[in-house]
């Protein structure tokens, strides 16, 4: 009887320190577990799926949201293929200021820098175009060229393939020759309207606009002086002769097919498509194309995206 109850209260004091070893390490184990990031953000708000899209970012950038509040849309953000953590404050701002739920479009204002007023001289200031990048320097309201450049390699035009008097880079010029004689094989004509344009040219095209319908209208359609790739030598105004000769009505010529099709494998981009307008700054052109290189127009054309958002994205590729 009495070993029996030796082993009884044996058995029992085995049971307790069992239960004291194990609720011991649950103790310590959730004691780990509430100095983790993955509590942490459970406490803010997000869940188990969000926790774990969020842990894969760098310990200083799960630090950096743990110390904001809980944004459902952050996750979210974190999804999209072209986020860069740096603006991750600025998508926020942005996204509730426009109301806006396509992150995507969110991301692309904010990387290009569109969630700034237009010409705004504290931003634009520390944006000033780098001339380091050659062919693929990026111009645009953000990005100020200067007065003073001008090309070193401006080459003439032959008037057989442009109206009137007109300059571009030589390798532009070539890149268009041979684009030129192609279409021509296939009983089309590419000409040229405008090309390379000096400071004093483009403030007097946009004041002239300014005049006639207000500034507003001119910034829609014209880049003030010093902020337009024409500026650079790399860019042409391309028309065709005949029913669709003109500006307004390039679009529905075949010459704009072709060239929709082909003209990146030439090193062309078209600069300001249609649909693109609040992330480009300006209204769609079907006739205004920039040269930035087989390669990189290749890209821009099978991922669908504008210059602006190629050297947003793939600014470390420019800079090499």
């Amino acid at each position: 009887m009495k070993r029996r109850r030796i082993k009884k209260q044996v058995y029992i004091l085995g049971v307790i320190l069992i239960l004291f070893i194990v609720s011991t390490i649950f103790g310590i184990r959730y004691l780990i577990y509430r100095g983790t990031n993955a509590y942490q953000l459970k406490q803010l708000g997000y869940q188990k799926d969000d926790i774990a899209i969020i842990e894969k970012l760098e310990k200083e950038q799960i630090q950096q949201i743990l110390k904001m509040e809980y944004n459902a849309f952050i996750p979210k953000l974190l999804k999209e293929k072209y986020y860069i953590f740096e603006n991750l404050e600025r998508y926020l701002t942005y996204q509730n200021k426009e109301k806006d739920n396509d992150l995507t479009h969110v991301v692309s204002m904010v990387n290009v820098g569109a969630d700034h007023d237009y010409y705004e001289e504290e931003f634009v200031a520390p944006t000033k175009t780098d001339l380091k990048n050659e062919y693929l320097i990026l111009v645009n309201k953000f990005h100020y060229l200067g007065e003073k450049f001008s090309p070193e390699d401006l080459v003439s035009i032959k008037n057989w393939y442009a109206y009137g008097e007109n300059e571009i880079r030589k390798e532009v010029y070539d890149q268009f020759l041979m684009m030129f004689r192609d279409a021509e094989k296939e009983g089309l004509k590419l000409i040229i309207t405008s090309a390379y344009r000096d400071y004093a040219f483009q403030e007097s095209l946009w004041n002239r606009y300014k005049n006639e319908k207000g500034e507003e209208w001119a910034d829609s359609v014209a880049a003030r002086a010093g902020y337009s790739e024409h500026q650079t030598g790399l860019t042409l105004d391309i028309i065709t002769d005949g029913e669709y000769k003109t500006m307004d009505t390039f679009e529905q010529s075949d010459e704009f097919k072709w060239l929709s099709k082909n003209a990146h494998k030439y090193g062309f981009i078209l600069r300001y498509p249609k649909g693109k307008e609040d992330i480009t700054g300006y209204d769609y052109e079907s006739w205004h194309y920039r040269y930035v290189g087989k390669e990189v127009a290749s890209k821009i054309y099978n991922l669908g995206i504008t210059y602006d958002e190629y050297y947003a994205y793939y600014k470390d590729e420019i800079e090499g």
